[in-house]
C-alpha cells in the first residue's frame, strides 16, 4: 500500500504544474486579444510612426487569440 501512496503524492506537483501552465496560457491569450484590439484602435498616424500599415494591423487583429 505504501507504493500506491508514493504514486499519489508524486502526481500532486504535476497537477499544480499543469494548473500554472493553464493559467499562463489563458493570460497569454487575454494579452494577445487585448493587444490586437488596441492595434485596431490606433490611428493611421500612430501606425505609421510604429511602421505598421493599416492592412498589416487588420491582418494581425483578425487572427484568433490562440494563434501567434
Amino acid at each position: 500500500m505504501s507504493m500506491m501512496n508514493l504514486g499519489m503524492t508524486s502526481l500532486r506537483p504535476l497537477r499544480g504544474t499543469r494548473w500554472l501552465q493553464l493559467k499562463h496560457r489563458i493570460g497569454e491569450w487575454r494579452r494577445r486579444a487585448r493587444s490586437r484590439h488596441e492595434l485596431m484602435m490606433l490611428g493611421d498616424g500612430t501606425l505609421h510612426d510604429i511602421g505598421v500599415s493599416r492592412c498589416d494591423a487588420a491582418f494581425e487583429s483578425s487572427k484568433p487569440f490562440w494563434q501567434e
